[in-house]
């Protein structure tokens, strides 16, 4: 899923050639992979709403159902209607750009990290006969993973993006209760500790990650 819409963001900017080459090859980067995620969610929420009339819904997360498993990796590319992936999209952008803003690597991790356990601890705790869809479990991962963050680090940058994430956002935290009915608060509530599992073993995750990346790199090279 990570990967479709990296490659989805790489492709959308690419073929424009709208950003003037001066600029940071970070920032287009960051840019890039935040514009597909935005274009790959909408182009396909608008396939699905307008030509299979909610379809892929179907895909979402059904608890402690065999068939719902394939829901854990699809259910945040999917939406219940244009309004409702409206409603995810521009805190999606924020708190994924100030992830971004520390660095791509990062980013990957916390979002795999968020995307995994938010949608397991919606598979094994969600409601019976239920079906799970939405990325706002991985909106309330990156908040929970900038607050804890912030705590953790305590560095000028971390504590200033912890800030404005919780002026912006800290008021959706009720949404982890069940205090709403139709509202996947499992999701909202397991993608927050997704955050901050990935907030507090970073270092080692960090790790991981670069010993895989050079080990994908050997072979590459080798073949």
């Amino acid at each position: 899923m990570i990967s479709f819409l990296l490659q989805t963001a790489t492709d959308t900017i690419a073929q424009s050639g709208s950003i003037d080459s001066t600029i940071d090859p970070t920032i287009v980067m960051n840019v890039r992979i935040l514009g597909g995620m935005v274009v790959g969610l909408w182009t396909l929420e608008l396939i699905d709403s307008l030509l299979l009339r909610g379809k892929l819904n179907r895909f979402g997360i059904r608890p402690r159902q065999s068939y719902g498993i394939k829901g854990i990796f699809l259910s945040p590319l999917l939406h219940g209607d244009l309004k409702h992936l409206a409603a995810n999209t521009l805190p999606l952008v924020m708190l994924g750009g100030f992830i971004l803003f520390r660095n791509q690597q990062t980013f990957a991790i916390v979002t795999a990290v968020v995307w995994l356990i938010s949608g397991i601890g919606t598979w094994l705790f969600g409601g019976p006969r239920t079906n799970h869809i939405g990325a706002s479990g991985i909106v309330f991962g990156y908040l929970g993973f900038l607050l804890l963050q912030g705590y953790l680090e305590r560095s000028p940058i971390a504590i200033g993006l912890a800030v404005i994430s919780g002026v912006l956002y800290g008021g959706s935290l009720w949404g982890v209760l069940p205090i709403k009915r139709g509202r996947s608060w499992q999701g909202h509530l397991f993608g927050l500790i997704g955050g901050g599992i990935a907030a507090r073993y970073l270092p080692e995750l960090n790790q991981y990650a670069t010993i895989a990346l050079e080990k994908l790199q050997l072979m590459q090279t080798v073949n």
